[in-house]
C-alpha cells in the first residue's frame, strides 16, 4: 500500500509558501460530517501555514452532488478576482451492504474527472472511499497521513503549476 510518507516531495511546502494566487474553494458533503469536517480542518491548517486562503465553502448533501456543485462554484466565481483558482471536493463514502457504494464512488470519480478535463482550474479529488470508519481516521492523522492536508497541498501545487505554465 502506498503511503504519502513514501513521497517526500509530495508533502514539501516550500514551493507553495505565499503563493500569489493561492485561493482554493472547498465543496464538501453533509454525509459523514465528522470525517469531512476533519478533512476541512486539515486543509485550513495548510492554507494558514502557507499563507494561502480558502475562498469559498460550499455544502452539498452527498458525494453524488459534488461535481454539480464544483461546476456551479466555478461558474459563479469565474469573473470574481477573489474566486478560487482551484477547488477541492471533500466527502467520505463508507461501504455498506448494497451496490450503492460503487455507484456513488463511480459517479463522484467520473464527475470530478470530467471537470478536470473541462474547467480551466483544477478540481482535487478529496473523496475518501472507505470500507469502514476506522479507515477514515487512519487517513486523517493516522498511519496514512492526513488526506485533508494532502488535498490542499495538491490544490496549491496545481495552482503553482498553472502559474509556471503561463510564464
Amino acid at each position: 500500500m502506498a503511503l504519502s510518507s513514501d513521497s517526500n516531495t509530495l508533502l514539501d511546502l516550500s514551493e507553495i509558501m505565499h503563493l500569489r494566487n493561492g485561493k482554493v474553494g472547498i465543496v464538501y458533503t453533509e454525509w459523514n460530517d465528522r470525517i469531512v469536517q476533519e478533512q476541512i480542518s486539515g486543509a485550513k491548517a495548510i492554507a494558514e501555514q502557507t499563507g494561502n486562503t480558502i475562498s469559498n465553502l460550499v455544502k452539498v448533501p452527498g458525494c453524488f452532488e459534488l461535481p454539480f456543485a464544483c461546476k456551479a462554484l466555478y461558474e459563479q466565481s469565474v469573473n470574481d478576482p477573489e474566486g478560487p483558482n482551484a477547488i477541492i471536493a471533500f466527502g467520505a463514502v463508507i461501504r455498506g451492504g448494497t451496490p450503492h457504494f460503487d455507484y456513488v464512488c463511480q459517479a463522484a470519480t467520473e464527475g470530478i474527472l470530467r471537470l478536470n478535463l473541462s474547467l480551466p482550474i483544477p478540481v482535487i479529488f478529496g473523496v475518501l472511499t472507505l470500507d469502514n470508519e476506522e479507515q477514515a481516521w487512519e487517513r486523517l492523522g493516522g498511519i496514512h497521513g492526513h488526506k485533508g492536508q494532502e488535498a490542499m497541498i495538491g490544490a496549491l501545487k496545481m495552482i503553482k503549476m498553472g502559474n509556471d505554465l503561463m510564464q
